[in-house]
């Protein structure tokens, strides 16, 4: 069975630092993207940053230059360094693995940046 689980979120200030991690666990195979959303109260869930299955990374344009997205491989691992956080940046953060018959999900993650 297929699980992802979070750590990382927290309150911060603005203009601080957060870095999330999202551990996947279970066989998966044919893998299209990974990657983190968010949810901010009453907003849709959206894309923050993603690598794709050619290993490029695609990034909302409210967070380049400032979140990146890495990952390790020999761990199942996939984290977002979150710099310069903003207000506007507090959301839920949840991890996503995209396969080409199901699409994964962590429990999520309360980021919240106060002002």
């Amino acid at each position: 069975q297929v699980q992802l689980v979070e750590s990382g979120g927290g309150l911060v200030q603005a203009g601080g630092s957060l870095r999330l991690s999202c551990a996947a666990s279970g066989s998966i195979l044919s893998i299209n993207a990974m990657g983190w959303y968010r949810q901010a109260p009453g907003k849709q869930r959206e894309l923050v940053a993603r690598f794709t299955s050619d290993g490029s990374t695609n990034y909302a344009d409210s967070v380049k230059g400032r979140f990146t997205i890495s990952r390790n491989n020999a761990k199942n691992t996939v984290y977002l360094q979150m710099n310069s956080l903003k207000p506007e940046d507090t959301a839920v953060y949840y991890c996503q693995i995209a396969t080409i018959w199901y699409d994964y999900w962590g429990q999520g993650t309360q980021v919240t940046v106060s002002s």
